[in-house]
């Protein structure tokens, strides 16, 4: 993965041509977004390959030849469309490029499409003095809160569908590999740190027909956890201890045979991250095992997952907390070994989206 960013062979030509997709970024990326949305993009694969012409276009969708031309010429430039071989210039037939089939069907760019536009979007802006304040500058444009966790919510419908829809596509489908590693050893009790909408407890109550999970996370958090619990038919297996993790006045409870943290860590800064960890260690035995459950940016299998998960450290610097991200394998790991642990197994591309599933134990 390294080598990637030590080797810089890209010609000149093409770094500048580069460059100018990186400037003009915020009108491709919507341009996408409307050739999406207004159904352009299934139109142009709907004709297959025999084509589609812009007054075609026009008339089916009941849009301005100008407004489709200007997205069509976009969709051209980003590579989205393609020009049919036999088109004549005063006759031009449209085909569907390979990223515009990404763009149109593929789930992980729709889900990272939709937490762009509905969550970054806006506050991308206020990026820069996210930086320098270390706060999440962008976060009023989506609510008046220190902290998106405390307000998730109070998101409209659609805020919630898009940040709901990210958090879970990634880390959701790490869980069939992940919990035959779970409870390779018996797990009674089962801590559940930052356990958003009971996913994971659902999960695990599914696997196991023995073990109860015990969610800890904020108020809002909580309340979804537990109507998802009961919806489910586990209300008597999954409770929740609601709490902020990083609250002075918190200690974490005593008893569980193994501590589940899912996309949680990178929820807080390095130091915040030991803090954590330094309370779990007042409360686990030797014998407690501590899961870690991470997407970590240098163990990716591939370079575009490496650029999401980097460019989903800056939703966490303008938008989430201002202070966290998504962490590399080494300096997550020591933030949690300079709390007392060791690390005793780690499971690189779990899932097909190359998840770490680190596990800890007391020194």
């Amino acid at each position: 993965m390294f080598d990637f960013y030590k080797n810089d062979t890209i010609d000149a030509v093409n770094a500048k041509f580069e460059a100018q997709k990186i400037a003009f970024a915020p009108l491709s990326f919507q341009a996408a977004r409307a050739l999406r949305n207004m159904g352009i993009l299934d139109e142009i694969s709907n004709a297959r390959k025999k084509g589609i012409t812009i007054s075609e276009l026009s008339q089916k969708l009941g849009i301005s030849l100008y407004g489709i031309g200007v997205l069509v010429e976009m969709g051209l430039g980003m590579g989205a469309i393609k020009i049919h071989k036999d088109s004549s210039e005063d006759d031009l037939r449209l085909t569907l490029g390979k990223i515009g089939f990404f763009l149109m069907k593929d789930e992980m760019t729709q889900v990272n499409m939709d937490f762009s536009e509905d969550i970054c979007y806006r506050g991308a802006e206020n990026l820069e003095e996210s930086i320098r304040t270390g706060k999440p500058a962008g976060l009023p444009h989506l609510g008046p809160w220190k902290t998106v966790y405390e307000g998730l919510s109070q998101l409209t419908e659609q805020q919630k569908k898009s940040w709901f829809g990210f958090d879970h596509f990634y880390s959701d489908l790490a869980f069939p590999e992940a919990l035959p590693i779970v409870f390779e050893n018996p797990v009674k009790r089962l801590f559940d740190i930052g356990g958003n909408t009971a996913k994971w407890a659902i999960a695990c109550c599914r696997y196991n027909d023995d073990v109860k999970v015990s969610i800890i996370d904020l108020p809002g958090q909580t309340a979804v956890a537990e109507k998802n619990a009961a919806a489910t038919g586990f209300a008597d297996r999954i409770d929740t201890i609601s709490c902020n993790v990083l609250d002075d006045s918190t200690a974490f409870p005593q008893g569980a045979d193994a501590v589940w943290m899912s996309q949680f860590l990178d929820c807080f800064s390095l130091e915040q991250v030991t803090k954590i960890l330094t309370k779990i260690h007042k409360a686990a035995t030797p014998d407690t095992d501590i899961y870690v459950l991470e997407p970590l940016w240098d163990k990716q299998r591939f370079e575009a997952a490496a650029y999401s998960l980097q460019a989903t450290s800056l939703y966490f610097t303008c938008i989430a907390n201002g202070n966290s991200k998504m962490y590399r394998y080494a300096e997550l790991k020591h933030a949690i070994e300079i709390a007392g642990f060791e690390l005793k197994e780690a499971h690189h591309n779990v899932g097909p989206n190359a998840y770490s599933l680190l596990r800890f134990r007391k020194k």
